[in-house]
C-alpha cells in the first residue's frame, strides 16, 4: 500500500467516504491507504471511545467529531433525545467548511459480525444495514463542497475471523480493496429529517450501494473458497 495510486483524488478536495466496517483493522488500512491523497481522514466516532486512555484524547486533539448514538428502545423512553446525534453530526460538520476534509462515516455504526447480522435482520449477507441519517446530515451541511464520494469495500478474505490481531501479530496474508469515486449529485442534497420523500430516496440510493458492495464481498470469499 506504501505505493498506492488513487486515480481522480486530490488534497484540495472535500470527500465524504463511507465504507463497510468488519475490524479495528479498517481504521489502520483507510489512514495507510489514502495518506497523501486525499485530506487527513475525520472519523466519527462513538462516544465511548473518548475515555480509551490514548486513543481518546489523541482523537480529540486531531479534531475527530464524537457521536453519542441512541438506541431504539432509549429513545422510546426518553423521546426528547430523539434528533440530538443528528444535530452532533451538523455541528461537527459545520467544522469542516474552512478546511479540505475527508469525511469517513462507517455507516452501518457498528461491526459486523454474523451475530449482529441476525440481530439487526439485515437484508445482506455481510454486511449490516446501513444508516443514511449521518452521511445525509453531512451531505446537508457542507452541500456543493463535497467534490466526491468514496465508496470503499474492505476484505480480508483469508483472515476473517481476526483481521485486526493477525494484522498486529504479522499474520494477515491478504487485504482486498475495491475504491469507486462517484459524483455528489444535486439529488444528494435534501432535508432528511423532514421530507419524507427525499428520505426515502436517499435510503434507497444508499442500500443499493450496499447490495452492489455486499456481492463484491459475497465474491470474494467466494474466490478465496479452498477446493
Amino acid at each position: 500500500m506504501g505505493h498506492s495510486r488513487i486515480r481522480g483524488a486530490e488534497q484540495k478536495n472535500w470527500y465524504l467516504l463511507i465504507c463497510n466496517h468488519q475490524s479495528w483493522a479498517d481504521i489502520v488500512i483507510l489512514c495507510v491507504l489514502f495518506r497523501r491523497h486525499i485530506p487527513m481522514n475525520k472519523y466519527f466516532l462513538k462516544q465511548q471511545l473518548a475515555w480509551i486512555p490514548f486513543l481518546g484524547l489523541a482523537c480529540w486533539a486531531l479534531g475527530m467529531p464524537f457521536m453519542k448514538r441512541y438506541s431504539r428502545g432509549y429513545l422510546l423512553r426518553h423521546p426528547e433525545r430523539r434528533g440530538k446525534d443528528i444535530d452532533t453530526t451538523r455541528r461537527s460538520c459545520l467544522k469542516f467548511r474552512n478546511h479540505p476534509t475527508t469525511i469517513v462515516n462507517f455507516v452501518e455504526g457498528s461491526r459486523f459480525s454474523p451475530e449482529k447480522g441476525r440481530q439487526t435482520r439485515s437484508p445482506f449477507k455481510n454486511l449490516l444495514p446501513p444508516k443514511a441519517a449521518g452521511i445525509a446530515m453531512a451531505l446537508s451541511v457542507l452541500g456543493d463542497q463535497f467534490n466526491k464520494l468514496l465508496n470503499v469495500t474492505l476484505c480480508y478474505p483469508e483472515n476473517i475471523q481476526s483481521p485486526f490481531y493477525d494484522m498486529l501479530t504479522g499474520k494477515m496474508t491478504r487485504i482486498t480493496i475495491r475504491i469507486s469515486l462517484l459524483p455528489v449529485t444535486e439529488d444528494l442534497h435534501g432535508d432528511y429529517l423532514n421530507d419524507k420523500n427525499f428520505k426515502r430516496r436517499f435510503q434507497l440510493w444508499l442500500n443499493a450501494l450496499w447490495d452492489d458492495k455486499d456481492k463484491q464481498l459475497e465474491e470474494l470469499y467466494q474466490q478465496n473458497k479452498k477446493p
